[in-house]
């Protein structure tokens, strides 16, 4: 039987879902498959190359790719190609083959993010199969609003939300950011759940799986502790 998936989302672009996903996906029970319901920008590798680098050891599988930087639903209009909807992406969930340990889904963007014209995000996924939803966050200033947002329309949707991870964690903090560790659990209501180093990818196979469990909470296979 395969397990219900945890979807990983974010509170925009560019806060590092990919390498959290990578990181879960390092700790995480075995056999892993991660999945990316759209890749868009697709002139590079991919999320699901970079994954599959720093991970190893996992499945992946795109479902769509579109080559414009944009929102999956804007992506695939300019493309001329059909969009993934919710409905297309969660049925290719439950066919996959039975025996995985973890199921992970990377979104897109951020948590409203459309998928299709009908405004169709990666929640009206998570809602068609039960599965949690993990909010990547930034370090810096604005990140308590936008990732309290995040989470409460998570919550409003009756998704259950394990927590939030830090995306990319400065080596030297400053006052924001320290103060930041404290007031996201506070001001969400979820717990903290890590925060991945900056410049995590630099990191070859090997060493990426070791610091992932310094990265991430008990909860996530880790050892990260908001107090140390």
């Amino acid at each position: 039987m395969t397990p219900t998936p945890l979807f990983v989302t974010g509170t925009g672009t560019d806060v590092g879902k990919t390498v959290v996903t990578a990181a879960v996906a390092a700790l995480a029970r075995r056999p892993v498959a991660v999945v990316k319901p759209a890749q868009t920008g697709t002139r590079g590798g991919g999320d699901c190359a970079e994954v599959l680098r720093l991970a190893g050891g996992v499945d992946v599988l795109e479902l769509a790719r579109y080559p414009d930087p944009l929102a999956p639903a804007t992506a695939a209009r300019l493309a001329g190609e059909p969009p993934v909807t919710p409905e297309l992406i969660a049925g290719e969930l439950a066919e996959l083959p039975a025996g995985y340990g973890t199921v992970l889904v990377e979104g897109a963007g951020g948590v409203l993010v459309p998928y299709d014209d009908q405004g169709g995000t990666l929640l009206d996924v998570a809602e068609l199969l039960g599965g949690a939803v993990l909010v990547v966050c930034p370090p810096g200033l604005g990140t308590l609003n936008s990732t309290a947002l995040t989470v409460r329309e998570v919550l409003r949707r009756g998704l259950r939300c394990p927590g939030t991870v830090v995306g990319s964690w400065p080596a030297e903090p400053g006052t924001t950011e320290r103060c930041n560790l404290v007031d996201l659990p506070r001001l969400t209501g979820v717990p903290l759940l890590g925060a991945v180093e900056e410049n995590a990818a630099d990191h070859d196979r090997e060493g990426f799986g070791e610091r992932a469990r310094c990265w991430l909470a008990p909860e996530l296979g880790g050892t990260w502790r908001a107090s140390e």
